[in-house]
């Protein structure tokens, strides 16, 4: 419930109270702002055509079916080896080691390093390890692994986290029956951290899907349909910045492109929140 102000507050309170207030309505006010110059503008040219047919003349004219398919590929290769790293990183650092381990305490120090890196920086060690070192070139396979990187801190530590949140009575009610750590993990702290991991994973995917600075130095600008993962791919993001930048005439597309990606964000979010509710009634239920 929310405390409203009432004749006993000081002035402290009144402008701590109008302050948090104050500061909510503006976050609001400007994503509101934000979404409805995007729906305004991009609304009307989106269709099925659009979403299905390949770029032309520059992006100016045509869809992003290719900008689509390579966007899901590269976001499909950073879960693919983010989720099970992270979640196996995060079991480590929660279940088998203490907090005053050093291993643990240089581990935790750097995830929290890494997770405030700039993106421009991972796309500088993406093309130079992945795209030269591995010789995967510009690919959709260099970009995925470059995001799974970039995911991987902010993945981990609220896996962790969520991990921790899990009440001791759990690991001593199950070391009581008898059960293994292995069965104590999978059947019971997993499923309570998926709150925690689904955190993780939508502030993963939301950093990861609009990455643009990464992205052009490691999958490329190309925007054909791929064939393979070894292939170059343009991602929507590099593709909303090189309308609104490098295209005149572009801004009719562009617009329609952000849209398209701000939907897809909420799908994506909106699916996670669900999925961390039905978990926890679940979760309810079964205690």
């Amino acid at each position: 419930m929310i405390e409203t102000p009432n004749q006993s507050w000081n002035l402290r309170e009144w402008l701590a109270f109008a302050s948090v207030w104050g500061a909510a309505v503006l976050v609001t006010v400007t994503f509101c702002w934000l979404l409805g110059d995007i729906i305004w503008h991009g609304l009307s040219h989106i269709s099925w055509t659009f979403l299905t047919a390949p770029p032309e003349n520059a992006g100016r004219r045509g869809g992003i079916g290719p900008i689509l398919v390579s966007t899901g590929l590269i976001l499909g290769v950073c879960l693919a080896v983010s989720l099970p790293l992270g979640v196996g990183t995060a079991v480590l650092l929660a279940e088998f080691t203490s907090d005053t381990n050093l291993f643990g305490r240089l581990t935790r120090r750097s995830l929290d390093v890494l997770a405030g890196v700039p993106s421009i920086v991972f796309g500088l060690f993406g093309n130079a390890f992945f795209c030269k070192t591995l010789g995967l070139g510009f690919s959709i396979l260099s970009g995925g692994l470059t995001l799974a990187c970039m995911v991987l801190p902010i993945l981990i530590r609220s896996t962790e986290e969520g991990f921790r949140a899990v009440p001791d009575n759990y690991r001593l009610s199950a070391a009581a029956l008898g059960l293994s750590r292995t069965a104590t993990l999978v059947h019971l702290l997993l499923p309570a951290a998926v709150p925690g991991l689904l955190v993780g994973l939508v502030l993963g995917v939301g950093r990861a899907i609009a990455e643009t600075a990464a992205l052009i130095f490691t999958s490329g600008y190309v925007d054909r349909m791929p064939e393979s993962l070894l292939d170059s791919g343009r991602a929507l993001s590099i593709h909303i910045f090189d309308l609104s930048m490098n295209v005149s005439g572009g801004d009719a597309n562009a617009y329609a492109s952000a849209l398209v990606l701000v939907i897809m964000l909420l799908i994506i979010n909106g699916t996670a929140s669900w999925l961390a509710t039905h978990s926890l009634h679940r979760k309810i239920v079964t205690v």
